[in-house]
């Protein structure tokens, strides 16, 4: 029997999920990963309660959880968006990555995606991030040539560099359309 679970995220999952996005984003703990935006943005906050919250609230959302008995060890946010879901926050241990767990939760967002009639997933990736945009671009998703800004406020750490995001997105269910 495998030891680890994919299932919905609740309110009592919210102080492990702050910890988890917090080191597989930023601070040195981040570094340990190959994800990582430590080098990008300064500070050790990339989430706050509050926010996470708020995604947990969200009725057209829900963030998948990676669990190992209670311990969480991954989590992905996914948010129907009209016909189109968004993936966001996808969140590794530092500690465990390329171990197969990302992918294990960028197939159950697909499957979330099919489950609820959406024909594609989109997601915003910093532009410079080129490994993991490689990575999911070895998943099947492509970069739309999109653009977007990214919020540069300080409320979770200060820029390096300029930096924007751009939008990648797969069709999983093009018989939904």
């Amino acid at each position: 029997m495998d030891p680890y679970s994919i299932s919905p995220a609740t309110i009592t999952d919210l102080h492990q999920l702050v910890q988890l996005v917090n080191r597989a984003y930023r601070g040195e703990a981040a570094k340990k990963g190959w994800t990582h935006e430590a080098d990008l943005i300064g500070g050790t906050v990339r989430t706050d309660a509050s926010s996470l919250e708020e995604m947990l609230k969200n009725p057209d959302a829900i963030i998948l959880k990676y669990a190992e008995g209670k311990k969480i060890l991954g989590c992905v946010y996914l948010e129907k968006q009209i016909d189109t879901l968004y993936l966001g926050m996808l969140s590794v241990d530092p500690d465990i990555q390329a171990k197969g767990i990302g992918k294990k939760l960028l197939r159950a967002a697909e499957d979330h995606a099919k489950k609820i009639g959406c024909p594609s997933i989109s997601m915003t990736v910093i532009s410079v991030r080129k490994e993991l945009i490689a990575w999911y671009e070895r998943n099947g998703y492509r970069d739309t040539g999109i653009t977007k800004p990214f919020p540069n406020d300080g409320r979770y750490g200060d820029h390096r560099q300029p930096l924007q995001f751009i939008v990648l997105q797969k069709e999983v269910n093009a018989a939904s359309k």
